[in-house]
Formats: C-alpha cells, sequence, structure tokens
C-alpha cells in the first residue's frame, strides 16, 4: 500500500524556519509533501512581466534548492485552480491532512473554504494555523466583542494582549525537515511555462538590523533618505516572519516599528470584518462622491506628470522600482483622491498591480484613509498641500531630483490643477455627498 503522506501547502508564508503551519505539518507523524499552486484564477489578471511573480518563483526555486541539499526533498510547484490541483494529487498520492497558514482575504476565505469541502468529501483533514499575524480575526476586539474601528485603541489593547503572551513562539522547524517526502519532484514549471516574462524589477533585501530600526522613527519620514526597512514584500510574501520582525522592534526598543506593525493587523482584522470594504466605502455616505474621473488626468497621475513634483517623484518610482516611499505615498493617493477626484479605488488598483509589497488590506485601507472614507480616516477637508510637503519632507529637493530629472527645466510639464481651486472644488463636492451645509465649520 502507498505511504500515507501530509501536504504542506505554501501560500504567503514562503520560508522554511519559524513557519507554523510547516511545523505543524512536520509534526503530524506522515511524510510530508510540500507544495505551492501557481493559481491560474490570479495569474491571468496579472502583467506578463509581473515583478512579484518573478519574486515569487525565485524563492521557491531558493527553497527547492535548500531542502534538496539538506533533505532530499523539494517543492511541487503546480499550475492550476487548487480544486484541480487537489483532484490530482488525491488520485496519485495517500494523503491523510492537509496543511497551511491562514489567509484573511475575502479570495482566499472562499478558496480556502472550497477546498475544504473537498477534502472533507474525500476524507482528508485540512488544517489551517494562525501564521501571518500575531493577533488574528477577533482576537483583539472591544470588550463587547465589537471590533476596533480606530487604531490607537486597537494598538493599546494589542500591546495588552501581547503583554499577556509572555514570549513569541519560534516554531523551529529544523529538528523535524528529515520528514520531508524525498519522492521524485517533476513538478517544476519555468517563468514562461507559467505564461510569465522575468522582471527588471528585483525586490530589495531587507534590513532589520539594530541600526537601522533604532534609527526608523527619524529617518522613515524622508523620502530621500534611505531610512526604511524594506520588509514590505518580504511580509507579504512570508519570506520572514512577523514574529522575527517584532522580536527585532523588541530588541531595539524602537515603539515606533512596532507601532507600524501594529497598523499591518488592524488593517487585516478591519478586512476580515468588513470584507465589503475592498469595492465599497467604510462610511457608506463617501460612495455618494461625485468622482469625476477624467481618464487623461488619471493617466497624467499614473505616468508621474501631474507638475507636482513629489506627487511625480513618487509614481515614477513606483513604476520603476515597485515600491513607492510610505510618505509619499499617502501625498499621491490624497493628491488622486481630492485634487483630481478620481475614485480612490482606480487609485488602489493600481497600486495593487505595481506595489511588491501589495497586501489588499493595508492597501485598501490606505488609500480608504487617503479619501476620508475608511476608518479611521483623514477628515474629508484634510488636503495635503504638495508645495508643503516639498517643503517639510523633502528640503533639499533630493528625492525630487533622483526620479524627476527635468524639474526645474522647461520639459517639466505645468501644474494640471491649481492647488486652491482643486481644494475648493473638492470641499464643495464632498459637503454634497456628505450633506455637509455650505459654509459650515470645517473645524
Amino acid at each position: 500500500m502507498q505511504e500515507s503522506i501530509s501536504v504542506f501547502w505554501f501560500r504567503r508564508d514562503l520560508r522554511l524556519d519559524d513557519n507554523r503551519g510547516l511545523w505543524e505539518a512536520l509534526r503530524s507523524g506522515n511524510r510530508v509533501l510540500p507544495i505551492f499552486i501557481f493559481d491560474t484564477q490570479i495569474l491571468q489578471e496579472l502583467p506578463k512581466d509581473d515583478a512579484r511573480v518573478t519574486f515569487l518563483y525565485d524563492r521557491l526555486q531558493a527553497l527547492r534548492v535548500a531542502l534538496q541539499e539538506g533533505y532530499e526533498g523539494s517543492v511541487a510547484l503546480y499550475q492550476g485552480t487548487p480544486e484541480e490541483v487537489f483532484t490530482r494529487l488525491l488520485r496519485e498520492r495517500n494523503v491523510k491532512a492537509v496543511y497551511a497558514n491562514a489567509d484573511y482575504e475575502p479570495y482566499a476565505r472562499q478558496r480556502d473554504t472550497q477546498v475544504r469541502d473537498q477534502l472533507k468529501k474525500a476524507g482528508v483533514a485540512f488544517y489551517t494555523y494562525k501564521d501571518h499575524v500575531v493577533f488574528e480575526k477577533s482576537e483583539v476586539v472591544k470588550e463587547d466583542g465589537a471590533p476596533y474601528v480606530v487604531y490607537t485603541p486597537y494598538m493599546r489593547k494589542w500591546k495588552e494582549n501581547f503583554r499577556k503572551l509572555g514570549e513569541l513562539p519560534n516554531y523551529d522547524t529544523r529538528p523535524y525537515l528529515a520528514a520531508v517526502d524525498t519522492e521524485n519532484y517533476p513538478e517544476n514549471p519555468d517563468l514562461s511555462d507559467l505564461g510569465f516574462t522575468r522582471s527588471g524589477i528585483q525586490a530589495p533585501h531587507f534590513d532589520l538590523s539594530a541600526a537601522r530600526i533604532e534609527g526608523y522613527a527619524k529617518t522613515r519620514d524622508i523620502p530621500g533618505i534611505d531610512g526604511t526597512s524594506r520588509l514590505g514584500p518580504h511580509l507579504r510574501f512570508g519570506t520572514v516572519s512577523v514574529r522575527k520582525a517584532l522580536r527585532a522592534a523588541l530588541h531595539a526598543k524602537n515603539e515606533t516599528f512596532w507601532n507600524e506593525l501594529i497598523w499591518r493587523e488592524f488593517f487585516t482584522q478591519i478586512l476580515w470584518h468588513y470584507p465589503h470594504t475592498v469595492h465599497q466605502a467604510f462610511k457608506k455616505q463617501y460612495d455618494n462622491v461625485r468622482w469625476r474621473n477624467n481618464p487623461e488626468e488619471f493617466e497624467k497621475w499614473k505616468a508621474g506628470q501631474t507638475g507636482f513634483a513629489l506627487v511625480d517623484a513618487g509614481m515614477r518610482q513606483l513604476n520603476q522600482t515597485g515600491y513607492m516611499h510610505n510618505r509619499v505615498r499617502m501625498l499621491t493617493a490624497s493628491f488622486l483622491c481630492k485634487h483630481l477626484l478620481i475614485d480612490w479605488r482606480l487609485g488602489e488598483a493600481y497600486f495593487a498591480e505595481k506595489l511588491l509589497d501589495f497586501e489588499l488590506a493595508s492597501n485598501v485601507g490606505n488609500w480608504q484613509w487617503a479619501a476620508g472614507s475608511g476608518v479611521d480616516a483623514a477628515p474629508y477637508f484634510r488636503i495635503f498641500n504638495p508645495m508643503a510637503q516639498v517643503a517639510k519632507f523633502d528640503p533639499d529637493e533630493s528625492y525630487i531630483r533622483q526620479w524627476v530629472p527635468e524639474y526645474g527645466t522647461d520639459a517639466y510639464p505645468l501644474a494640471m490643477v491649481d492647488h486652491k481651486e482643486a481644494r475648493e472644488r473638492c470641499l464643495e463636492t464632498y459637503k454634497a455627498a456628505l450633506g455637509v451645509a455650505t459654509g459650515s465649520s470645517l473645524q
């Protein structure tokens, strides 16, 4: 009779160390077949040179090599829908259980429900574990069980719960990796087999050094300084665990860095409790805003040709590197929604296509913040002055000149809108949508 196996399904956790679901699978008593599914339902929506697919593919190849050289195992790479892949696996192997780490996005929840039902009919258990966050779902809620929709009280309760944990767990898989299945692993499609070409954009290495984290609070708002950890893509794809990042923050005693990690979990639980916010305003009345959605203006914003230098620098950095400094993300998003009155959903979709560190929860949460329509959002009358933002965050214009070399010459476009006029137009449009009386106090 064929040997029983457990399957570990890599998803947003592309690492061997400190991996909860993998740790559980390896201790199941069965040989473990690690797999990854290039989900065609996701891939078909992506550009053919998507940098994230290249990053993900290369990381999977590194995992294959690590298991081959150290344990005579590997990772089997499949292409298709999860249902198709598991139908094949159940036919070819004696699968006793499938293990994975939980994913909280709406598509992932639907996908996992379907897989669980499919496996249940075959008599196969499906186990998922908390790994992507420290606290999930309803683990940080108000006393009455309602979710927090304002960050600061959520953060305080998060830290209160964290202190009760004692010590962060470390799921050390090394003592158990010998349990990895050693049968042949023929499944290893090339990028071209998946329908993709190699991107010229590479994800940067992350920096969790004490020096970087200790200086984070002072440097994180200055886009012309390399002062951030570049952790985003690695948390997104799980090449580093959130626990490792948190340990680094605690070791460096940096509250600011710690709070940024909590922001990520705040938006994750918002998306869990309010999945409709992917497409609808959290504050429903903001869906009444009459967006202009001028296509030519949208193209200028995407190309970094607005005539507002800090906005343009951010958009060009995004287009060329798959990254944009967080301070500039706030300005570019606000400019689109408020200066141009273009629907936040269009901007969110463009960032979703371009950002290496794209996470649905944070992207939607931050775009709704910029539009004023989300939880704990900037009020509708908060409209960034792009020139004042330059004076505050790029006073020597080093960031602007790096990404907009023609700035200050006749080759640079004139400002596409007048700031004062655009601000007044935005206020009137938002007031009309929200039923605010004209001339009412904006305090």
